[in-house]
């Protein structure tokens, strides 16, 4: 999946267009994610413990992870994210790094 938690992104389709946040939590077996105040949704709950008061709580609901691009973190422009296999000079082993399609950096 090309959006890991924590990463930046901006949407670039649906109703919240244009849209930037970081991404709070991944459904990689949905293809979804969920991200910060992007897709807000409004619950009616019943008065709990919990919840004393109840009411209408607002929160993020899930998108789509094509729905969204990532955002460089050296360049800050949306791109589309390659791969790359690079191998760990400590462990000797294969890694794979995402790269910007935009300025070649990993990340």
């Amino acid at each position: 999946m090309h959006v890991h938690k924590n990463d930046t992104v901006l949407v670039v389709a649906g109703n919240a267009v244009g849209k930037q946040g970081k991404v709070l939590k991944v459904f990689p077996e949905n293809n979804r994610v969920i991200v910060e105040s992007v897709n807000i949704v409004k619950r009616h709950t019943r008065a709990s413990q919990k919840n004393p008061q109840g009411g209408i709580m607002q929160k993020e609901a899930p998108i789509h992870a094509s729905n969204v691009m990532v955002i460089c973190p050296k360049c800050s422009e949306a791109t589309r994210v390659g791969h790359t296999h690079v191998k760990d000079a400590t462990t000797g082993r294969k890694k794979t790094m995402r790269v910007c399609r935009n300025c070649k950096e990993m990340f």
